[in-house]
Formats: structure tokens, sequence, C-alpha cells
């Protein structure tokens, strides 16, 4: 009998390999591929370099204008180019939403922009807030952190305090006193210039949009998990108001009120914003113009998200009809040659007709991917959840159940719910409210200190969770993965499942910890599915998917015929799926009344119904 290795189950190691090699076969035959840049060596302590080459840049207008313009510049990351001979234009107080599909490089983009690969003027400020914010461990609190995020007031407030402790020594040459008094004045005159006594005020009112509690602001930075630093570093960048703001994912941590405020905030941003973000819904209401990135080019375009897409489709439709007339036109000419070039009264205009054919450019097919992950790619990716047998109700219920962690702090209180097989529930609130304990009671993760909860005998449940994908064994692949899971099958099943969740070919082979966040996220939908489940629970399922995977998720989950409860703050990805929505807010739990018949979805409405403002 072979061995097999930890986690491998009935796997058969040859056929693995044996079916890696004839992929890696097959894509050679197509383009001289070896196998190793699908598959590479995981290393988590090695960074791919990003390689910039860039020609020009500069200011436009003058060297103090803020408007940036960078010009036939080039990036690489990892080897792979992601920007070829590029061009962009960031006209001060635009707000650009930067889109394209999964992998093609946008968050590169802006970290060789933040880390000065792409120069700019030095006179502007430039500042990051990427979708893993790095941990401050230190005592400072959250409010003085934010504080001191303002470095130009932090020195006028070292400065004011050296310089009066200067004035008071009797030891100073009275020749220094009147320079020291003038310069305190001008310390003062520049304090009150950039208001300096409503910092405080400012810097509360941005941690409290972004859902920091009081208590919260005073708590000391180390103590917060990493949604909570992110919202913080993103909180240091608002107060700061820098020239430019490039910002990742920065809705992933946030809940819906804190998104809302976030919209608004940026609706008034006074300069130049560049933002990453897969939630369209937010980008309609923040962006002014939309970046395209796509096969190593920068498309710009005027308008929302959603004029782009329509600008994107129309173009896209002329481009065919282009290109049908264009193939028409060759087919006539083609026509006509075959018919009469050995004829000797036509073969005279046959030969024009030669000449014309091959003097014409060769035509090429429109790109086939060009919308891929602005969610119109929807037939590129495919997921499925198989349907359940039929169970009889209840399915999963609640009632008058209460839960807290210490007997003195109770989170949710007497609340009821009922999940059934047709249900397609959102669940929304503040963070901190109690949206993850629900989970977990619904999960049977946690047991309730009071109340009934009760789950049908031969209910089979999924969890979707950031967790469960930060659990992946970072060093194996997907297909191992599976088989740890579900020993015994053959590992063309495994290899089916992961196709049908957007793994296909060599990437269900690749190391986990080579895979974008996407792509492990897809891992776990494939493991869920396998479950067979009756009901999932999804907690933030769209962070780190595109709009197309987005899409095809919604798809699969209003399909799907059993019970779902979402955890999103995805205003579209929720009206497409939910038909409900459950408000978790100050220890309760209750169903949002939306109306009937005005237009709008009942998770938008729920939104509308928060009447949050910016600062």
């Amino acid at each position: 009998m072979s061995s097999r290795g930890p986690g491998t189950s009935l796997v058969d190691q040859r056929k693995l390999l044996n079916a890696e090699k004839k992929i890696a076969e097959k894509r050679a035959a197509r383009g001289g591929y070896t196998g190793e840049e699908d598959i590479p060596v995981w290393n988590p302590n090695v960074k791919p370099a990003i390689i910039v080459n860039q020609t020009k840049s500069q200011s436009v207008a003058d060297s103090r204008s803020k408007d940036i313009k960078l010009e036939n510049f080039d990036i690489q990351y990892a080897g792979k180019p992601i920007l070829t001979n590029a061009n962009v234009m960031l006209a001060f107080g635009r707000r650009y939403g930067l889109v394209g599909k999964n992998g093609i490089g946008k968050s590169t983009l802006l970290r060789a922009i933040a880390h000065k690969e792409l120069v700019v003027s030095s006179h502007m400020r430039v500042l990051h807030v990427e979708q893993e914010a790095r941990s401050r461990n230190y005592d400072t609190s959250a409010i003085d952190s934010v504080l001191q995020a303002d470095e130009e007031r932090e020195s006028l407030i070292k400065e004011e305090k050296s310089t009066n402790i200067k004035l008071n020594k009797t030891s100073t040459p009275a020749g220094e006193m009147a320079a020291l008094n003038q310069r305190l004045k001008d310390i003062y005159a520049r304090m009150e210039e950039i208001e300096s006594d409503k910092a405080e005020s400012k810097a509360s009112a941005i941690l409290n949009g972004l859902g920091f509690s009081p208590v919260q602001q005073q708590a000391a930075t180390r103590t917060f998990s990493g949604g909570w630093r992110m919202r913080l570093a993103l909180a240091r960048a608002l107060f700061c108001r820098p020239d430019l703001l490039l910002a990742d994912e920065v809705t992933n941590y946030l809940d819906f009120p804190a998104v809302v405020w976030l919209e608004n905030y940026f609706q008034n941003w006074p300069a130049t914003l560049l933002i990453v973000s897969h939630d369209r819904s937010f980008l309609d209401s923040v962006s002014t113009d939309i970046l395209h990135l796509h096969s190593n080019q920068l498309d710009h375009y005027r308008g929302s998200f959603t004029n782009f897409v329509a600008t994107r489709l129309e173009r896209k439709r002329n481009q065919i009809r282009e290109y049908e007339a264009q193939l028409q036109y060759r087919q006539h000419l083609q026509a006509f040659i075959d018919r009469w070039r050995y004829n000797a009264k036509r073969s005279a205009q046959a030969q024009s007709k030669i000449k014309i054919l091959e003097k014409l450019p060769p035509l090429v097919p429109p790109s086939k991917d060009d919308m891929e992950g602005m969610g119109e790619g929807q037939d590129s990716i495919y997921f499925k959840f198989p349907a359940p047998e039929k169970l009889s109700p209840p399915i999963l219920q609640m009632t008058d159940v209460s839960f807290g962690y210490t007997p003195d702090r109770t989170i949710l209180k007497n609340i009821s719910f009922d999940l059934q097989m047709d249900s397609k529930i959102a669940v929304v609130g503040p963070n901190g409210a109690g949206k993850s304990t629900l989970v977990h009671l619904l999960t049977g993760e946690n047991a309730p200190k009071n109340g009934i909860c009760h789950r049908h005998g031969r209910l089979r449940l999924a969890l979707f969770s950031q967790h469960h994908v930060d659990q992946l064994e970072l060093g194996g692949s997907s297909v191992h993965f599976l088989a740890s899971k579900f020993p015994g099958m053959p590992e063309e099943e495994y290899r089916r499942v992961l196709g049908r969740f957007g793994l296909p070919g060599m990437s269900a082979l690749q190391p986990i910890g080579t895979l974008s966040g996407g792509q492990k996220s897809r891992v776990v939908f494939a493991w869920m599915a396998m479950t067979n489940p009756h009901v999932l629970i999804l907690d933030e399922p769209t962070n780190h998917l595109d709009m197309d995977s987005i899409d095809a998720l919604s798809a699969a989950l209003r399909e799907f015929k059993g019970g779902i409860a979402i955890v999103s703050h995805d205003e579209q990805f929720l009206d497409a799926v939910c038909n409900e929505v459950w408000v978790c807010d100050n220890g309760g739990l209750t169903r949002f009344e939306g109306k009937l018949g005005v237009g709008d979805g009942v998770v938008r409405q729920y939104k509308k119904s928060l009447n949050i403002d910016g600062i």
C-alpha cells in the first residue's frame, strides 16, 4: 500500500502529479508555459518587488499645482506587467474610482504612488489607507492617535511649549526675548489658521462617524482588532485631509451606518481621492470619475460607475458591430475573388480585390473579457450550491433568547428569530451591536443564557466567515483541503467542485498561500457546497470578491433552495438576494418593514432611513 501524507486521504498523489503535468503540457503548447507562473513556491516572508519605469511626471500649470499628471510609465509586480506605457491625470478635487478585475494590479498602482515609486511633486501630501492596516502596538488612545496624525499641528504644539519654556527662563538673554515673542505670535497665528482648538472635536466626530463609541475613542490602540485598526487608519487619513488620499477597499470593515457616513463625508472631500472598491453603490455615491485598469492600460471616464458601465457596454456593442461589418466586407471581397479569380473577363477585378484585401489591417475580434471584474462578465464565472432535501418546519428558530459573554454585559436580549428553508434574510446594524454573536448563536457555537434555540434534527448548516478563510492551510492546495474535509472521493470530483467556483485547472493545485483573497473565499464556498447544506450563514462574504464574483455569488444564492442569512454592508448585493432585513441594535433584533412599490429594494430603504450626514 502506498503511503499518504497528512490530510490527503484517498487522493492518489501520482494522479495529481499526472494531472498537473498534462495541464502544464497543454499550456506549454499554447505559449511556452512551463507551469512555474501558476504554481509558485509559496513563501510568506517574501514580498514580490514592484518595478516602476517612469519617463515623465509633472504637476500641471505650475510648480505649486495640485493636479497630478503621470506620463509614459510602466509597472511590473513579481515580474508580470501591470501597466505599460500608461498615462493618468488626476485633477485636484476630483474623486476617482479605480476599477478592474481581481489581481489586475489596482492595489499595486496605489502602492506605487504611495511609496513614491511613481514620482509626484514634493509639495503634495499623499496618504494611503490599505486593506490591511498595520498594528500600532502602543498605549496611545484612539483619539490621540488621530490627533497625532496631523504632524504640523503636533509640531506647532511642541514648539509652542518649548518657546514658552525659554521665555519663562530668567537666563534667556534679553536679545532673544523679542525674537521668541514674535515666533510665539506666529505659532498662535498658524494654530488659529488651522483651527487647532477645534481639532479634538473634529477628530472625535470622525471617529464617531466610523463607529467608535466614546469609550473606544479613549481606548489604547493596541487593544483594537484588525478591522478596528483599519477604521483608525482611515480616521487618521480623513483628519489629515491630504492632497491625495489613496483608499483601498476601506469599506470592507465598515457597518452600514459607517458606510453611509463615509459616503456623505467623501461627497464633500476637498482634495483628490483615488479609491478602490467592489461596492457599486458606494462607488456610485462617491466617484466623479472612473479609472478602468485593463490590458495593462488605464482608461478614464467621467461620471459615476453606473455611467461608466453603460458607456463601456455601448462602446463594446459598437466594437462588435464594427467588427461584424468589417468581417462581412472581407468575406464579400473573398467571395468575389473566389468566384472570378480565374475568369478571363473579370480576373483583373479579382486581382484588384486581392490587393484591397491584402492592404486591410489585421482584423482583431473584440476582447471577450473587456468587462471582467465590473459585474458585466457573468458568463465567465458561475457558482452553484446544490439543492438540499426539504425539511419540515421549524428549521432554525430562536425564541426570547438572551446572550452575554459576562453576567454583567448582555449583548442580545429577548430576541426571536425564525429562519426557514425559503428565507432570504439580510442582517444589518452597527458594529458591536451583536451581529457576529447572532451568527454564533445560529451556528450553535454559542449557547443562549436564556430562551430557546431550536434546530431541526437533520439540519445541515454551512457558515462563511473571514475566520474560515484565515484558517486555510496556506501551504497545501485547494484540492488537498477538500480531500481532508471529504475523504474518499476521486480528485476529479474535488477539482470539478473547485472549477464550479472559479478555480479551474492549475489554480486548484496551487498552494493556497499563493491565491488572492477572492480565490481563498472561493475555496471556502466550494467546501460549503460540498456539505450540501439546508441553510447558509454568510458573514461579510463579498469583502475580497470582484464584481463578477459578487454577481455569481448573488445568482447562486437566489437559485439556492435552502435558507439564507447574510451579514453584509454591500447594499446592491443584499438587495439582489434578500427579501427581508433584520436590524441588530441596542441589544435587540427587529425586522425592518420596507414598503412595496417604491422602486427601491428593502435594503436601500433601510439605508435611506438612517439619515446620517458627514461632517
